[in-house]
């Protein structure tokens, strides 16, 4: 995986913090048009070795060739909801190779027109047509390979390099192997004792924001992504002056295990990154769980979620530094969840 440099990394999170301020003091002057939304695309049906994924405060150009490069329009000059047409447009000999590529299996549609608008909208697995009553072997085979992919995410263990690199020192829930982590969910809610020692030991107590790190359900999803968002989120809270624990990893970890945090290190906010169920269209999907004052017995509806980051859906880099608002957000409101929605409000 190819990284970013940490230096790139803290320019584009302050760029970022200031796009967020302004379109916040921007929809706070004016009413809200759901027009002025904005969208994520992702290219799932391009073969190229290029791909351009368009965010709402940048554009994530990824190429084989080059460094990936992130790319901030002039907000002054291009509306932040959208791109120049050339970006957002695929010359129509492309679409047509695409269109006979995604739909090679199927024989004289009823509606080939709807059957490509489908397919463009989608990266689920429609028009792939059928040998007889079973699957094509090419459908087939990109079937089990993405299959694998996901029982890998799931059964795999985040690389330590990656760890010692982030500073990161690991613990473990009660959790003993895989298979008793995803038969007993309970299990990976509560810390180990020895796991509690050590983060009493290391952990400074009260801070007003802890970030945390577990592999959850894909080890992948920490090694594709975390290293960005992670250094993203840190720029983010710093440039807001904000007092930031110890950070630290736990193996085999569940969402309910910040409240286990919570009593332990009594933080106001707590971060928790975590792998996502793997699908059959992305095994390396990110989350990030917010909870304001976490405690034991915390009902979900306290909590609050980014998901979907990873390089087909929400950059990295730009998540890390929407967390950092966010999380001045909850301190502002003093709620989480559906009480931070019921308080803005």
């Amino acid at each position: 995986m190819k990284r970013m440099n940490p230096e790139l990394i803290e320019k584009i999170t302050r760029s970022i913090v200031e796009k967020l301020e302004q379109q916040s003091s921007f929809e706070q002057s004016s009413p809200t048009d759901d027009s002025q939304s904005s969208v994520a695309f992702w290219a799932h049906t391009s073969n190229a070795n290029k791909k351009v994924i368009n965010g709402p405060l940048a554009e994530v150009v990824e190429d084989d060739s080059e460094k990936e490069l992130i790319k901030f329009p002039n907000i002054q000059e291009v509306n932040s909801t959208s791109l120049p047409e050339s970006k957002m447009t695929i010359p129509q000999e492309e679409k047509d190779i695409e269109s006979k590529q995604q739909v090679a299996g199927i024989k004289n549609p009823v509606n080939q027109e709807e059957l490509d608008t489908l397919i463009q909208k989608t990266p689920a697995r429609i028009g792939i047509g059928r040998a007889g009553l079973r699957p094509r072997t090419e459908t087939w085979l990109k079937f089990r390979y993405d299959h694998a992919a996901a029982v890998d995410a799931v059964y795999g263990n985040v690389n330590d390099d990656l760890l010692k690199r982030l500073n990161l020192f690991k613990v473990n829930t009660q959790v003993t192997d895989k298979e008793v982590y995803i038969r007993r969910p309970d299990y990976g809610r509560k810390l180990s004792d020895e796991a509690k020692k050590c983060i009493q030991e290391k952990c400074t107590k009260s801070p007003i924001v802890q970030i945390i790190v577990s592999d959850g359900l894909s080890s992948k999803a920490i090694e594709e992504n975390v290293e960005d968002v992670y250094l993203s989120l840190q720029q983010s809270l710093k440039s807001a002056d904000l007092d930031v624990g110890v950070p630290f990893y736990i193996e085999k970890g569940r969402v309910a295990v910040m409240d286990d945090i919570g009593e332990l290190l009594t933080p106001k906010v707590v971060v928790l990154l975590i792998g996502e169920r793997p699908g059959l269209i992305s095994a390396e999907s990110l989350s990030a769980y917010l909870c304001y004052e976490p405690r034991k017995g915390m009902i979900e509806a306290e909590r609050m979620v980014v998901s979907n980051i990873h390089k087909g859906g929400i950059p990295p880099v730009e998540a890390g530094a929407y967390l950092g608002t966010l999380v001045q957000k909850i301190l502002k409101y003093e709620a989480s969840g559906v009480s931070l929605v019921q308080k803005e409000q």
